[in-house]
This record gives C-alpha cells, sequence and structure tokens, in this order.
C-alpha cells in the first residue's frame, strides 16, 4: 500500500454497483493514496434498491447526484458519472479518481483519465471484468475491505497462483547475487497486475507474504542512516 499523499482525489460511485455497508471501510481505503476532496454518488434515489445508501451518504458527506432512469435497459447511472468525471478532469481540480464500481463500461474512462496523467483507483468486487481492472494504477477488490476479511486467511481467495507471480517478480528485480529489494518487486507486481494486493491471500503486508512462501528467502539489512527501521531482502531459492 503506498504511503499517504497529498494529492486531491475524486470518489466517484456507482452506487448502482457498489455496496453501502463497506463505504466507511472504502474511505478509509482512499485516504491511503491521498484525501478526497470531491465525493460523490450517482444513482435513482427514488428507487428503493439504493435506500441502504442513505445513512451512509449523510453520515460520510458523500454527495448524492440524482439521474433518473428513463429508459429500462439503459443506465444512465454510467453516464452522468462519466460526464462529470471528464468535467473534474478537464477542470484540473483533482489530481486523481477513485471509481467505484464492478462495472467494465467505465474502463474507458479510465483509460483516458490515465492518458491525461492522472492517477486512477478501482474499487470494485471480484467479478469486475478484468479490462477495468486492468485500466486502472491500482485496483482494490472490495471483499478486503469487510471486517471479516482481517480475521480469516481465506476471505477472500486469489483469483491467480501466487508463486509464478512472486517469482517473475524477484527475478526481475534481482541484482547479480539473486536478491531484490522487496520494494522493487512490490513495484513490478503493481505494475504487471493492478489487482494485486497481499490482503488478497490473507496477509496485511507483502513483507508478511513473502515470509510464508517456503519457495523463498527474505533477509533483513538495517537502514544505513541508523534508524530503527530495517530494509526487506528476498530472493527465489535453489531448486
Amino acid at each position: 500500500m503506498p504511503s499517504p499523499s497529498t494529492d486531491k482525489l475524486a470518489v466517484l460511485i456507482d452506487a448502482d454497483n457498489a455496496q453501502a455497508s463497506i463505504a466507511s471501510e472504502l474511505l478509509a481505503e482512499v485516504s491511503s493514496y491521498g484525501t478526497a476532496t470531491v465525493k460523490r454518488a450517482y444513482g435513482d434515489w427514488t428507487t428503493p434498491n439504493l435506500s441502504g445508501w442513505k445513512d451512509v451518504l449523510h453520515n460520510l458527506a458523500i454527495q448524492p447526484v440524482q439521474q433518473f432512469r428513463f429508459t429500462v435497459g439503459k443506465n444512465a447511472t454510467d453516464s452522468a458519472l462519466i460526464i462529470e468525471a471528464m468535467d473534474l478532469l478537464h477542470g484540473r481540480t483533482v489530481d486523481g479518481f477513485c471509481l467505484v464500481s464492478s462495472d467494465s463500461d467505465f474502463t474507458r474512462l479510465a483509460t483516458r483519465i490515465r492518458e491525461a496523467g492522472l492517477a486512477v483507483y478501482g474499487f470494485g468486487e471480484r467479478k469486475t471484468p478484468k479490462p477495468f481492472v486492468a485500466a486502472c494504477d491500482k485496483f482494490v477488490f472490495t471483499e478486503i475491505l469487510r471486517p471479516a476479511a482481517a480475521d480469516s486467511s481465506d476471505a477472500v481467495s486469489p483469483q491467480e497462483p501466487l508463486q509464478p507471480e512472486l517469482t517473475d517478480a524477484v527475478n526481475a528485480a534481482a541484482r547479480e547475487d539473486g536478491w531484490a529489494a522487496l520494494s522493487g518487486v512490490g513495484s513490478l507486481l503493481m505494475k504487471k497486475n493492478p489487482s494485486f494486493d497481499p490482503r488478497n491471500y490473507g496477509f496485511p503486508k507483502l513483507g508478511e507474504l513473502v515470509r510464508q512462501q517456503p519457495f523463498l528467502e527474505v533477509k533483513s539489512v538495517p537502514a544505513g542512516d541508523g534508524s530503527p527501521s530495517a530494509h526487506l531482502y528476498v530472493r527465489v531459492k535453489d531448486t
């Protein structure tokens, strides 16, 4: 997880495709990437299926944006969110966007925002189509934001085998002696797979994840500045 920054972020929520029950945890996660200066949720608030959002909107100061469904089968909510996102993009009032939806319709929006040089953080359920996930700089599966996920290592089952992904990243970041700085490994993992997150595998930090892998060796090297912190290095064990 990146260090907190001073980036101003627009949090745009597709209420039709996001769950109100994790809204508080969602905004806590967003705070890891910057400050949510814009918080909006889009939907037809006259329909009963969004009733669970109403108290959440008030308590978390999220602005509801009303969008009536004029035609059955057409998603007017998506269009409203995309239009306002483009307005914010061209206004240059934010440094990045948090798009909260499991809908692939936002794939092109994410791509367009990144083309403009701004960061895109996606949040959606594990069912989110891969094109939308890949279009974001970072994608967080919202299942890991649920309080129960912190108490169970199998609360969220990973989608891809872990060993090939970690092995490739370690080898790519390794020095001539085979050791790779864990920070470099993490950066490569994120570039290759925006949805990579140690919490998907039941570990809060990457360091804890790699320590539990039998195919990896991990060592701690004291920081050269005399501080109590240490740098972690990892390499693939000889077979």
